[in-house]
């Protein structure tokens, strides 16, 4: 079956692009797309994330001692969120990593393939057997989101993908084209993550949304990582945040061996020393981020993202452990807002504070 290209699909889709950005900024269904991701199956064109391919011999090894995660464990066919850190346990990234026979592919966030690249290459030594290759404009990445996600890809020819663990993968065939399918939507709501040939994009689109998959552009994408509270590079992760304090626990192993930016990582949890968490925000109007939050007139913490919602807006920023978490009043700008906890948060042992 022959397609146009995936914009071209896009665009007779409704589809508006904003400049700078080369997937949908809208299809002009935002509530629409917001509510099949809560209840039936969205699909979220995120092939402007990084991809890339790290290879050969040592590359699970690698990996495992450049990431906060349990890398050397895991099989063909698994895959888990790990974070990219500093020397001194700042986050560069969260990343996606699935395990191939003899590679892994990486799936970075926007604009990250590049500076990840870099950084990699500058701990690859001469005995080092690794190879990296930026997949990132060969390839397509599509996510479907909700709960009625396996039933779509059921329709499609690929059965019994309910229980499989998030980050496992196989390789499939969607309309005679060749797919990765992961499960795991980037979020914490059901999902599916695919991937494919650049020049099969326009195809694979057209068979989802044929299937019943209702397109949602980048604003709605956005939205939802907001409400759950997945952080992104320049907003939650910077280099004033560590892993542990972006409510990243689930993409840490504390009993794996050396990393970069490990000891500092393991003081933190060690000591409990954990000084400000990632935390959602209810308000009225949104904000703009660097927002300062503030109880009883003194500032503890700043907005780092926000976006209007049909019921106010919805921020997400870091406040000061000592100040308090889930159901706080505080101030944001000038008006009154409740801290909430967010699905994609995990928190270790503050979780029990």
């Amino acid at each position: 079956m022959t397609m146009g290209t995936l914009q071209d699909v896009q665009t007779a889709q409704g589809a508006t692009f904003q400049e700078g950005l080369s997937v949908p900024t809208t299809f002009g269904n935002d509530e629409a797309a917001l509510s099949a991701a809560q209840s039936g199956v969205a699909v979220c064109d995120r092939s402007h994330w990084g991809r890339i391919r790290v290879s050969d011999d040592d590359c699970l090894r690698f990996l495992h001692n450049q990431t906060t995660n349990q890398m050397q464990q895991l099989q063909p066919g698994q895959g888990c969120d790990t974070v990219f850190v500093t020397s001194t346990g700042r986050t560069l990234d969260l990343v996606t990593a699935y395990v191939d026979a003899d590679s892994v592919l990486l799936l970075t966030s926007p604009g990250q393939a590049t500076p990840l690249m870099q950084w990699m290459d500058r701990y690859i030594f001469f005995a080092d057997k690794v190879k990296l290759t930026d997949e990132t404009a060969t390839t397509v990445a599509f996510t479907l989101i909700g709960t009625e996600s396996t039933s779509l890809l059921a329709q499609l020819g690929l059965p019994d993908l309910a229980s499989a663990p998030p980050g496992s993968h196989q390789v499939a065939t969607i309309a005679d084209v060749e797919v990765q399918v992961s499960s795991g939507s980037g979020l914490a709501l059901p999902g599916f993550t695919l991937m494919a040939a650049a020049e099969a994009g326009g195809t694979l689109w057209s068979a989802l949304t044929t299937a019943g998959a209702v397109p949602m552009g980048d604003r709605g994408w956005q939205t939802l990582r907001v409400e759950q509270g997945r952080p992104l590079p320049g907003t939650e992760l910077t280099d004033d945040y560590n892993p542990l304090e972006a409510a990243l626990w689930q993409a840490v192993s504390f009993d794996k061996g050396c990393y970069i930016g490990q000891e500092t990582i393991a003081r933190l949890q060690t000591y409990q020393g954990v000084k400000q968490q990632l935390w959602g925000l209810r308000l009225s109007a949104a904000v703009e981020p660097h927002t300062p939050i503030v109880v009883d007139d003194k500032k503890v913490g700043v907005v780092t993202s926000c976006v209007p919602t049909a019921a106010g807006a919805i921020a997400l920023g870091y406040i000061r452990t000592k100040a308090g978490g889930l159901g706080l009043p505080v101030t944001v700008g000038d008006q009154p807002a409740t801290v909430v906890d967010l699905p994609f948060a995990s928190r270790g042992y503050l979780a029990t504070q």
